[in-house]
């Protein structure tokens, strides 16, 4: 176990963003809120989007690259 370590997040929509992770997990997931126009009460749609972890990198900021191919 490592700990809470800093990390960055490159590329995609979340480009910058700095976060505190557990343990140096592997896959990292992002989602943003997307508007409903119509649709049955309580219903929320989000955008998902995956960072996956760059090995190279072995102190903080730790770094994560977004991973365009996954869904």
């Amino acid at each position: 176990m490592t700990g809470w370590e800093t990390a960055v997040l490159t590329g995609g929509p979340a480009d910058g963003l700095r976060v505190k992770v557990p343990d140096r997990p592997r896959v990292l997931q992002v989602t943003h809120p997307c508007q409903v126009e119509a649709g049955p009460d309580g219903v929320r749609v989000a955008g998902v989007y995956v960072y996956r972890r760059d090995y190279a990198v072995d102190s903080e900021p730790l770094r994560y690259g977004f991973d365009i191919a996954s869904p």
